[in-house]
């Protein structure tokens, strides 16, 4: 019996040597972000919602269309000139939806906060967040 790690092929298939770490480049969704999921992500984990190669996936349920998406947001610094990290993650996610044609109105929020980091800035990271969800109209 094979084991499913048989039929792996263990050589990387973006060139390490232009590219040997992710940069933050790789995340922002233009060519990099392309090229990490038409190389990597989409061979190995091929279906039919991720190969719709959209902002979000859009599901039929018995009832309708579902729009869904996960986005994730690393931005240094955390406050810039017109917005911060709590609210580009919120109109970003909506963004995402939108452009799938979907009326967002819900958005589960996971944060991965370092230790050491400032309770404050959490805060004022939390109320950014609250403020662009009311103005986006979602829960």
């Amino acid at each position: 019996m094979s084991k499913s790690s048989d039929n792996l092929n263990f050589q990387c298939p973006i060139p390490i040597r232009k590219y040997q770490e992710i940069t933050m480049a790789h995340g922002s969704g233009g060519r990099l972000t392309k090229q990490l999921i038409d190389k990597i992500f989409r061979p190995l984990f091929d279906n039919p919602w991720l190969n719709q190669a959209h902002d979000g996936a859009c599901l039929e349920t018995k009832n309708g269309r579902l729009v869904m998406t996960t986005d994730s947001h690393v931005v240094k610094p955390l406050f810039f000139p017109g917005g911060d990290i709590g609210s580009l993650s919120v109109y970003g996610t909506v963004n995402d939806l939108a452009m799938c044609g979907a009326i967002p109105r819900y958005l589960s929020l996971g944060m991965i906060i370092e230790e050491g980091f400032s309770m404050e800035l959490l805060w004022k990271v939390a109320l950014s967040i609250k403020d662009a969800a009311e103005k986006s109209g979602i829960k």
